[in-house]
């Protein structure tokens, strides 16, 4: 099985700390999601996770230093997706999610039909059918963000990075998005990380939640044991409602009376 371990992560830019002292142990399945408010190192987590910027400290996927990987090889066990996706104008849809697949692949070999076929079912998954022929340059920032989710399922990583996957969605291909990364998860043994800003969105799939401030968990567990009116308040500055629900805790800002 495979487990993501991070010990004593540290991230520094321009001589700054921007994430300080992070454990995390991740088996294949699980889904952590990480909160806190602007600023307070989330967006940087994952790009040191992903390889992206340097880090101190370690990362282990089932025991192998992530930094000795090539970034090929890398590519095998982690997906990364940001939160501004970059895609290159004049190529298809199509194309740029079937681009998941490049890391399995020999050198110079093309796509196999089992590649063919997993990235028509991502496609057809997230509802890109209609999108199959389009120029990534025309599409809308939430059809963008679909796309680039769908290349990362489509490089079936047993590891998948989502910074703030769902912030240029719409409600219903935000339950759409997240319902079928949590049907992966589980069915294909994925293990996910994800950013989110929405608190109440955040607690619904999810397996736990890491609360950072000034780039160190402050919280982690249940959404019920980190969405607290207290921690809010603390971390955010916000007064707010939270209301116990079958589905996880709803999050309601307090509105000001004078």
């Amino acid at each position: 099985m495979t487990e993501l371990i991070v010990r004593e992560l540290q991230v520094k830019l321009e001589k700054k700390l921007i994430v300080n002292d992070i454990y995390i142990d991740l088996s294949v399945g699980q889904w952590i999601c990480i909160i806190g408010p602007n600023g307070a190192g989330k967006s940087s987590l994952l790009k040191a996770l992903a390889g992206i910027i340097p880090s101190t400290g370690e990362i282990l996927i089932d025991g192998t230093n992530v930094r000795d990987l090539s970034e090929r090889d890398r590519a095998c066990w982690i997906a990364y997706v940001a939160q501004e996706p970059v895609m290159p104008a004049g190529m298809r849809v199509f194309d740029y999610v079937l681009l998941g697949r490049t890391a399995h692949l020999k050198m110079l070999a093309t796509e196999s039909p089992k590649d063919l076929e997993i990235a028509h079912y991502v496609i057809s998954e997230l509802d890109l059918n209609d999108f199959i022929d389009r120029d990534v340059a025309t599409l809308s920032g939430g059809e963008r963000q679909r796309v680039a989710i769908g290349r990362a399922l489509t490089q079936a990583s047993p590891i998948i990075l989502l910074d703030e996957p769902t912030t240029a969605l719409d409600v219903g291909y935000q339950q759409e998005v997240l319902e079928l990364i949590d049907k992966l998860r589980k069915e294909k043994k994925i293990a996910v990380i994800s950013t989110m800003h929405d608190l109440t969105v955040s607690g619904l799939y999810p397996d736990r939640l890491m609360l950072l401030a000034d780039g160190q968990v402050v919280a982690s567990g249940s959404a019920e044991s980190v969405l607290t009116r207290e921690n809010i308040a603390k971390h955010y500055g916000a007064n707010v409602t939270v209301i116990d629900h079958v589905s996880g805790p709803i999050v309601i800002p307090e509105r000001d009376r004078l």
